[in-house]
């Protein structure tokens, strides 16, 4: 999506309590291996895009944020627990995965290397199946009920 010839990026937390949009081109996509990262995220790495130059404007509440070292806090939701941000004295990175539309946030370099699990580069060779395919699972998930946000902003109602 474009605003008047600019990039127009939408995302937010897992549960909407936070959202945000980011106007203009999106710089550095990058994915952080560090030990740091690793805990913010609750996972294997952390995928970043620094948003330069860009606008990034809150539109519902705003991070709650953790200092997790001298130079730098990281947002996540308060609600949700949803990490979002890694802002350090040189600009804001957002989390790619908080993306309405991750897809299109490629990462080009990895960072931290140093800390990367020893079985992070052995996971495209392990076996994928579709979660339809896992057939004992299938009346589990024809009951589960989503709570989570949708990729997208909630259309305004009108009153009658």
């Amino acid at each position: 999506m474009t605003l008047d010839n600019r990039p127009l990026f939408k995302g937010g937390c897992q549960c909407g309590a936070v959202r945000f949009t980011v106007e203009g081109a999106l710089s550095d996509a990058s994915v952080c291996h560090c030990r740091m990262c690793q805990k913010a995220f609750g996972n294997l790495f952390a995928p970043l895009v620094s948003i330069g130059q860009a606008s990034l404007r809150w539109t519902k509440a705003e991070p709650a944020r953790f200092r997790s070292s001298s130079h730098v806090e990281r947002g996540f939701c308060p609600a949700c627990g949803t990490p979002l941000t890694y802002e350090a004295p040189d600009g804001v990175a957002l989390a790619i995965g908080a993306f309405d539309d991750p897809a299109a946030i490629v990462p080009t370099i990895q960072f931290g290397v140093e800390g990367k699990l020893p079985y992070a580069d052995s996971l495209p060779t392990l076996p994928m199946r579709d979660t339809t395919q896992d057939h004992a699972a299938l009346p589990w998930l024809a009951a589960l009920e989503s709570y989570q946000h949708p990729d997208h902003d909630a259309e305004p109602t009108r009153s009658s």
